[in-house]
Formats: C-alpha cells, sequence, structure tokens
C-alpha cells in the first residue's frame, strides 16, 4: 500500500507520495486500508514474515501507490516473478510506472487469483501478501479471497496479511487453520497488524 521514495530526480517519488495515496483513497475509499503509504518499519516487519530472498514466486494483492512493491523487488532474486493485482484502476495506472522484468502489473479481483496466475503462466504462489482492507470486504467476498489464497498457494508457502483490524484472522483462520504470527507495528498510521498462515503439506 505504497512506502519510502527512491530518489529525488525518480518520477516515482511524485506518484508514490502520500498525497497520490490519499488522491487514491478519496475516489475508492472502500478498497483502499489506510489514507497514506505504508511505513517503513512496516515494510520491515512484512519482509521479516514473507523471508522473499529466496522465493520465486511472490503475489501482491492490493498494492496501492507501488511503494511496497519496490520494496519487495529491492528484495527479491533476479529470477523471481512478482504479480500484483489491484482493483482499483487508478494505482494499476501508477503501478505502470514500475520498469522491473521480473514485475507483472494486472488489474482485477483477488477472487480470480487461480485465473490470473495462469493467464501469466505462473505455478501457484510461493507467498501471497496482502495489504487489501478485509474489514471493509462483504464477508463472503472476504472467504473467496482467503479461499483463493489458499487453493493457490503452494505447500509450505506463506500468506502474509497486513490489516488495520482483525477481520482478516477471523474469516482465515477457519480456511487456512490459525495464523502462526500476529506482530503488532505501531511505527505505522494507523498501527498496523501483521499477520501469517503457513500452508501444511497436504
Amino acid at each position: 500500500m505504497g512506502g519510502e521514495s527512491i530518489g529525488p530526480e525518480d518520477n516515482s517519488d511524485r506518484r508514490t507520495s502520500p498525497g497520490a495515496f490519499f488522491r487514491g483513497f478519496l475516489r475508492e475509499p472502500r478498497q483502499v486500508g489506510s489514507v497514506i503509504p505504508s511505513s517503513r518499519y512496516l515494510e520491515r516487519r512484512i519482509l521479516d514474515a514473507s523471508e522473499l530472498t529466496h522465493v520465486r514466486r511472490v503475489v501482491e494483492l492490493g498494492p496501492g501507490t507501488g511503494g511496497t512493491t519496490r520494496t519487495f523487488l529491492q528484495n527479491l532474486g533476479q529470477d523471481a516473478r512478482l504479480l500484483s493485482i489491484e482493483l482499483s484502476p487508478h494505482f494499476h495506472e501508477l503501478l505502470g510506472d514500475i520498469a522491473d522484468p521480473r514485475f507483472i502489473n494486472h488489474l482485477g479481483s483477488a477472487e480470480n487469483l487461480a485465473e490470473i496466475l495462469a493467464s501469466h503462466q505462473l505455478d501457484k504462489a510461493d507467498v501471497v501478501i496482502s495489504g487489501i482492507p478485509f474489514s471493509k470486504m462483504p464477508e463472503d467476498v472476504g472467504s473467496r479471497v482467503a479461499r483463493a489464497v489458499n487453493d493457490n498457494l503452494a505447500e509450505g508457502g506463506r500468506f502474509i496479511a497486513y490489516q488495520f483490524r482483525s477481520d482478516v484472522a477471523r474469516i482465515t483462520d477457519p480456511i487456512m487453520g490459525p495464523h502462526d504470527s500476529c506482530v503488532l507495528e505501531l511505527r505505522n498510521i494507523p498501527p498496523m497488524r501483521v499477520y501469517r498462515w503457513c500452508k501444511a503439506a497436504g
């Protein structure tokens, strides 16, 4: 859902700024979990939970303006792929500024994860990271998203969700089993919980 700028001369500074993020929130408030991008402290919590260094296929649900996306790309290997799925046309357009051959920018719904992976010739994900606000979804939609994640996560894969409220755990635990960690990061506005589920073999 956004993050740090990457250089004073880079056009992405302007497009991933708090102002750009807030404009996206005003356009589609039900699809955005916060009014400003994620802090570097929250990004570090997400990186620690997801262990991206040695994975090949990563899916980001709700990347926003792309601050977190750029951070993930900085921590992925050169043979990895990062697929972002964004429901907002406004944010999807901003993500088009990311010029990295490992990055795939897809406009669509996380409910259709299986079809989206297939359309890009990708196998099941090693890691799925979600910033989409489960607290703002109808419960049946949240359940479909959680099932899509579970069904399209490789054995031993990880689902990471950073959320303001605990709805994601209430919805996902019955589908994936109890989450194995939840860390509260106070150095973010608003404070965010980072949940993790690991998919067991079989």
